[in-house]
């Protein structure tokens, strides 16, 4: 298991909720996303919740229902595809 950096976690975050198409009023529960991650990145759960934090005061994503759920930002679309390209080198 390789230790991911900050911003290759911050990728996988976007990516994740690029594939489930949740952009806008369409969220994505922090905790199902949490379990997930939490098993590709050392240090689980607090390294991909210091993440989502971080993206959603950067604006690319969006917290809802009292910071239990969160969507990408529909109006950085581009910027966020291009970023998650630009991770996944493809």
């Amino acid at each position: 298991m390789s230790e991911l950096t900050d911003s290759e976690v911050k990728a996988a975050i976007l990516s994740l909720l690029e594939k489930k198409g949740r952009w806008g009023a369409h969220y994505f529960p922090l905790d199902t996303m949490i379990n997930w991650l939490g098993r590709k990145v050392k240090r689980n759960g607090k390294r991909v919740d210091r993440c989502i934090e971080d993206l959603a005061k950067e604006g690319y994503i969006l917290l809802h229902k009292r910071g239990n759920t969160a969507s990408l930002n529909p109006s950085r679309r581009q910027e966020i595809v291009a970023l998650i390209r630009r991770a996944t080198g493809t």
